[in-house]
């Protein structure tokens, strides 16, 4: 193993020698990002051990940003044309995103399930904000020892749902590229915005509301309605966004909901499912963080991802060839069950009263009733069914549908 600091001294000297013989082009960056990475793979000559420790222990460091991204995000690398960062990852699964600078990222412990979207159709509103329609057109699982190119620009939307804790990425990077930004994120299925754009009074409106929620103000709901039917579509979407949660646990949401649509018309279409889509995500990302094996993350990060029955199949099948996929999804639903006094809950899932098990029983049962369901064949229950109350499948696969699970029946 080398020494972390001289490797990607090493490195970086080399990519820097190599976009100097290309006049520094931006276009040729990515390319040669990923041949420097793959002529010599971090995760063949790097220790994370002494990577953490040298870094810790010795002062002389590259220039240190102050990113949020990455936790924690290391410079081992710097220089005024590009630089080399180390990203751990502990609990973060990365938004759908673009990028403003282009490179290449290489997995240098763990394992990922990356996605590529296309935002097919967009239609700006404002500078920050474009509606159109997001779909994923490729997921790969990334194992420790792949390099991947990075783009600038919209040509290249993606997101990172890393499985092992910690994952780590060594990511070869220019600053900027000149003319990609904004740099977009995506909300499924129709939204993108810009995170970076500082709009300082939504930002404090939306800090008023929360002081007036944690208060129990009830004037909250009358206030968010008043605003909505002022302000544009931009400020307008983000204080819904902001408001859902608690509008919908006062039964005040179809009210406000009503007066967006009215005031917006059609471009309102494309926010219903799109603030559903949030509140579902945030739900399956908020679970992954009481989940620590490798192989319930990947189940989630399929969950989140994959949308169609057949593919997330194939998926499992891809990585554990030995074994029936149904099967092994069963048992992770059977081993992510949890039980207490108020009922039984898979994820988001809780088992239904109407099915009639007993508690100790329901999460047999509800690993049983998904076999049936993967099987596609509704007619023959298996025997474990069979005692169930009239109706009772049908309960099940309707609380399946409802959450996370729900591309398990569709």
């Amino acid at each position: 193993m080398s020494s972390p600091r001289s490797f990607f001294t090493e490195l970086g000297r080399t990519v820097f020698a190599r976009w100097k013989a290309e006049n520094f082009s931006h276009s040729r960056f990515s390319e040669i990002a990923v041949a420097a990475l793959e002529e010599r793979p971090p995760a063949e000559h790097v220790s994370v051990a002494d990577l953490i420790r040298e870094f810790l222990l010795d002062d002389e460091q590259p220039f240190q940003t102050s990113s949020g991204f990455g936790q924690p995000e290391l410079v081992v690398y710097d220089h005024p044309r590009f630089y080399i960062q180390i990203l751990f990852w502990l609990e973060g699964t990365t938004d759908i995103h673009q990028h403003m600078f282009s490179g290449a990222f290489h997995v240098l412990a763990g394992s990922s399930l990356h996605a590529r979207f296309d935002f097919e159709q967009p239609q700006p509103i404002s500078a920050h904000l474009q509606l159109g329609d997001l779909r994923m057109k490729e997921m790969h699982l990334l194992e420790t020892g792949t390099t991947v190119p990075i783009f600038s620009g919209s040509g290249y939307i993606h997101s990172l749902f890393h499985l092992e804790t910690p994952s780590l990425t060594v990511v070869v990077r220019t600053h900027t590229d000149p003319g990609a930004g904004p740099q977009f994120t995506y909300l499924p299925p129709h939204v993108a915005l810009d995170p970076f754009h500082d709009d300082a009074l939504t930002t404090r409106r939306k800090q008023l509301l929360d002081v007036l929620e944690r208060t129990g103000d009830a004037s909250y709901p009358e206030l968010v309605a008043q605003m909505i039917e002022t302000l544009d579509f931009e400020r307008g979407f983000f204080v819904l966004q902001n408001c859902l949660g608690h509008l919908r646990n006062l039964s005040a949401w179809d009210e406000i909901w009503s007066i967006f649509q009215e005031r917006h018309g059609a471009l309102a279409a494309r926010v219903g499912p799109t603030l559903d889509e949030i509140i579902w995500r945030d739900t399956l990302v908020g679970l992954r963080s009481t989940v620590t094996d490798a192989d319930h993350r990947f189940f989630l990060a399929l969950l989140l991802n994959v949308h169609e029955r057949t593919q997330l199949l194939e998926f499992v099948e891809h990585r554990f060839p030995e074994a029936d996929p149904a099967e092994t999804i069963a048992g992770w639903v059977e081993e992510l069950a949890e039980e207490s006094e108020l009922g039984t809950w898979i994820l988001d899932a809780e088992f239904p009263v109407a099915a009639g098990a007993e508690g100790e029983d329901q999460p047999a049962v509800l690993a049983a009733a998904l076999r049936h369901f993967l099987a596609g064949d509704p007619a023959n229950p298996p025997p474990e069914l069979a005692q169930l109350p009239a109706g009772a499948l049908v309960e099940i696969r309707t609380i399946f549908a409802r959450s996370a699970l729900r591309a398990l029946v569709a």
